[in-house]
């Protein structure tokens, strides 16, 4: 029998990211549009965004995964399939213990990204955060398509290649035009098809990248933001 498969966004943002733009329903809207049966919104910090996308889901035909981007010591991490938010600031380990407390998956997005907080080299100074990271995620992002080097997302699947780690992709999206540049393709059609997939190494990842110029207007969008946010009323 011929095997289907299904298309994934794992790595989201809206507008509840201070930098993110998008609204929850362009996102799903979106998505839709772009075939996508799966989306994650992994907002900074909060799941307020994802609970909106899953109470809208069924209108735009696509399952919601609900996910943060967790801020802990050492790094960002993706936080997937979890009921509570989670809080920033705590060390990785203790952040992974609360995700497997909620029944969640643990992804590492952009772990080899230049400036961006990651579990894996920090900047060029090639140390790594915490030694030990690449042992305890479910999956890395091998794919980020808003970094600022492909070579990043080269490194991150030779990591994962070598350490037999599962290896996902996602638009890293803040911006309604990237949504779904990067991706994640696994045996199924459902989230529940795509966790299995996750955990037994069956997905894969790709896309294509923001380019520089995305990456600067998206850096314009954030600055016009952050003024917003601090000017008087």
């Amino acid at each position: 029998m011929h095997q289907s498969y299904g298309m994934a966004d794992l790595h989201l943002h809206t507008n509840y990211s201070s930098d993110g733009s998008t609204t929850v329903p362009e996102l799903l809207a979106r998505a839709a549009a772009l075939n996508l049966q799966v989306v994650a919104v992994t907002d900074h910090d909060t799941i307020a965004g994802a609970r909106e996308a899953q109470r809208l889901a069924d209108s735009y035909g696509v399952e919601v995964i609900v996910g943060e981007e967790v801020t802990t010591r050492d790094g960002h991490v993706l936080a997937l399939f979890i009921e509570e938010q989670l809080p920033p600031g705590r060390p990785f380990t203790e952040t992974i213990a609360a995700v497997r407390d909620q029944g969640g998956l643990v992804i590492a997005p952009h772990p080899f990204g230049l400036f961006v907080s990651s579990l894996g080299l920090v900047g060029w100074s090639q140390q790594q955060r915490h030694p030990a990271w690449g042992q305890l995620v479910d999956a890395i992002e091998v794919f980020n398509a808003g970094l600022w080097r492909s070579q990043s997302n080269t490194l991150a699947t030779q990591f994962a290649t070598t350490h037999g780690i599962p290896m996902v992709g996602g638009s890293d999206s803040h911006h309604l035009a990237t949504v779904g540049m990067g991706f994640t393709r696994f045996p199924g059609r459902t989230a529940a098809d795509l966790r299995r997939a996750i955990l037994a190494g069956q997905t894969s990842a790709g896309g294509t990248m923001w380019g520089v110029w995305r990456i600067a207007e998206a850096g314009a969008l954030w600055a016009q933001r952050s003024l917003s946010a601090v000017r008087p009323a």
